[in-house]
């Protein structure tokens, strides 16, 4: 077996002995970012770069040696605006690195990324994107994207490229008028560059067989007088031995509706497509000869299939991936799929195991594993030599603290309908009744929790609460039934069975009644202020991060984006606006409010956590709004984290009543 013949290395991120701790030490353990927020491989499987957390709100990128040695600092970005986002190799010693921003534009909040190719110490930098001109005639948000890393290529990608046309420009001939998304080659170091397909004004994104060329072209176009984007989504082939973009599909964002191609199979001159099954995302294989021939390739008729899962760098396609209780692949590739069951028995209690990259020959293989009481660690495995040693720990700083373990569970709301969630302990306390517990839905709201590691939650258990994740209807990931009529137009049924969590965690006699309270993070926000609105005597506390409290407000936020009358159209019109706003409602809130917010979240205005807090004061209820200045939606701030945890653990304690401490 292969356990037997792996040998382990030291791990390189070691953490000492944690003992028992202060609420205040257990929000520094929790409120840390991670140690790998994205990690890849060189082609010759020597190095590592990784992007790592530095001082404050930076983010630095570091190469390693998988001999040994000190990681040395690549580059870093401040987080004001610019945060680093990933790094991968092109080739033994370059790298390109995604740089994400906000900007304000004209008051509006709009958020940008750049491309940039570096050499491994640091040197040559160069981006890739085209060069802003001050003339440019609209804001340059995206400057393209990677499709192939052309891997023994020299250094040449081939990606999407923006081009922006400028305006207002006099006294020369030499303007840019290209505009649209192109496809090119790019040579990362010298950017001598060859179009592979010319910029195409109405083109969102294109698709490659990872071999270099282009099968199919993806298409927005605005509509009306305002410019706004349709929801309607259109896909063009290229046919085998082809120039000219034949139609093949149509999407639509808000109902599901259609086909998306996700991938294409140089091999098998197909792409990968979702599309609906019994009311369920299914994946199908569709041939790009010009014939159409679709065949079912993986169905689930529990949840949707939501990904195929690809080699190093999207070179091939090795499976498919879906969340029923736990995330699970079911592997194409036989040896990924020997592979994977081989490691799984080789890494204890780590069953969420990925392939996050490789070498160019295949021979040395990223792995990352984890659970719901293990953040993760990253191995390397080393096919030829059998060994498998672990190189970094995602959070070292909880390695030798015990965690909650996570249990799939399932409740019945109002209507009687199974509402599938996540129930999690205090560890040492997983027979214990009459505990103090948190609803914590999650946001989007088309979205959905999975089991694994969770910090927020984890630091809630160590404190000695039970936390329950509902999957409420409006959730994604279930069907087109589930998601009902979204979680703003149908927010009786979502928010009604947010409350029936906690109605739920008291019937079982695992919450303490006098001792229940409701936590969320944006959408989540929302269903802990409006589940507080519909039960005011269920929760005793409610915390509420980058909330959204009034629909109206979203709707008016949204209005100079171009993808407006998607979110407007997502939102609606009507009486729910009106009902299912906790801004309007605040006279039915009863609880005592504690909301954090970041006065850069381009997702969810400030203004209305602000107007929130404005509200519930006039109203004479006890309401406190913390603001972290220069932080986007995620609060992506060890300290930031640190200070809100602190804040949540001193809040709960006071406003839960209780006849014992909760654990120190």
């Amino acid at each position: 077996m292969l356990k037997s013949l792996l040998a382990f290395g030291a791990v390189t991120l070691a953490a000492a002995p944690v003992q028992a701790q202060s609420v205040d030490s257990k929000a520094t353990m929790f409120g840390q970012r991670e140690s790998v927020q994205a990690i890849d491989i060189s082609p010759d499987g020597t190095k590592v770069v990784y992007v790592a957390p530095g001082p404050g709100r930076q983010t630095v990128a570091y190469v390693a040696s998988l001999d040994g040695g000190a990681p040395q600092p690549v580059m870093a970005s401040d987080a004001n605006p610019q945060n680093l986002s990933w790094c991968s190799f092109v080739t033994d010693d370059r790298l390109i690195c995604r740089i994400n921003a906000l900007t304000d534009f004209y008051g509006t909040l709009v958020g940008q990324t750049r491309l940039l190719a570096i050499d491994t110490d640091g040197s040559d930098p160069k981006e890739l994107g085209e060069r802003r001109s001050e003339y440019d005639a609209y804001l340059r948000q995206f400057d393209g994207s990677i499709l192939d890393w052309l891997p023994g290529e020299g250094g040449d990608v081939l990606m999407s490229r923006e081009y922006i046309p400028e305006a207002g420009r006099i006294g020369t001939r030499l303007i840019r008028s290209k505009r649209g998304l192109a496809v090119e080659r790019i040579d990362t170091r010298s950017l001598k560059r060859s179009v592979i397909e010319p910029a195409a004004e109405h083109a969102a994104s294109y698709i490659t067989d990872a071999r270099g060329h282009v099968r199919i072209m993806e298409t927005a176009r605005a509509e009306g007088a305002t410019g706004q984007l349709s929801p309607m989504i259109r896909y063009h082939y290229r046919p085998t031995g082809r120039s000219d973009w034949v139609e093949f599909s149509t999407y639509n964002v808000l109902t599901g509706e259609g086909a998306m191609p996700i991938a294409v199979e140089a091999d098998l001159d197909a792409a990968y497509v979702l599309k609906k099954l019994n009311g369920r995302d299914a994946l199908y294989r569709v041939k790009l000869d010009g014939s159409g021939t679709s065949e079912l390739v993986y169905a689930n008729d529990r949840v949707d299939v939501d990904n195929v899962v690809r080699a190093a760098h999207g070179q091939r396609v090795i499976g498919v991936t879906f969340a029923e209780e736990l995330r699970q692949v079911v592997y194409f590739d036989e040896e990924y799929k020997t592979l994977a069951a081989s490691l799984s028995k080789a890494i204890p209690n780590l069953p969420l195991i990925q392939f996050p990259g490789s070498s160019a020959d295949g021979n040395r293989l990223l792995v990352y594993a984890g659970s719901d009481s293990d953040p993760g660690r990253y191995y390397v495995y080393d096919k030829a030599a059998r060994t498998l040693n672990e190189i970094m720990l995602v959070r070292p700083q909880l390695e030798n603290v015990k965690l909650a373990d996570v249990r799939p569970v399932s409740y019945p709301a109002g209507d009687g309908v199974s509402i599938p969630a996540y129930l999690t302990l205090p560890p040492g306390k997983e027979g214990s009744k009459n505990l103090p517990a948190i609803v914590l839905p999650h946001g989007g709201p088309q979205a959905r929790d999975e089991w694994g590691f969770d910090w927020l939650s984890q630091y809630l258990a160590s404190l000695g609460y039970a936390v329950i994740q509902p999957n409420y209807r409006g959730s994604a990931g279930y069907g087109e039934e589930w998601l009902a009529k979204n979680g703003y137009q149908g927010w009786r049924t979502s928010i009604g069975d947010v409350t029936a969590a906690g109605k739920w965690l008291v019937s079982q006699g695992i919450a303490d009644p006098k001792r229940l309270a409701i936590l969320g993070w944006s959408y989540g926000g929302y269903a802990a202020l409006q589940s507080s609105v519909i039960a005011p005597d269920l929760f005793k506390a409610v915390v509420a991060i980058a909330p959204v409290t009034d629909l109206g407000m979203l709707k008016t936020e949204r209005k100079d984006y171009t993808n407006a009358r998607i979110n407007l159209d997502y939102i609606g019109s009507g009486p729910h606006i009106a009902e299912g706003s906790p801004l309007r409602n605040v006279a039915s809130i009863s609880a005592p409010v504690l909301m954090f917010h970041g006065d850069r979240d381009a997702n969810v205005g400030i203004a209305q956590a602000r107007a929130m807090d404005e509200a519930l004061r006039a109203a004479g209820k006890p309401s406190r709004l913390v603001v972290y200045e220069g932080l986007a939606h995620s609060l992506v701030d060890s300290d930031a984290r640190t200070d809100m945890l602190t804040k949540i653990g001193a809040f709960l304690s006071d406003n839960l009543a209780s006849s014992e401490r909760l654990a120190p």
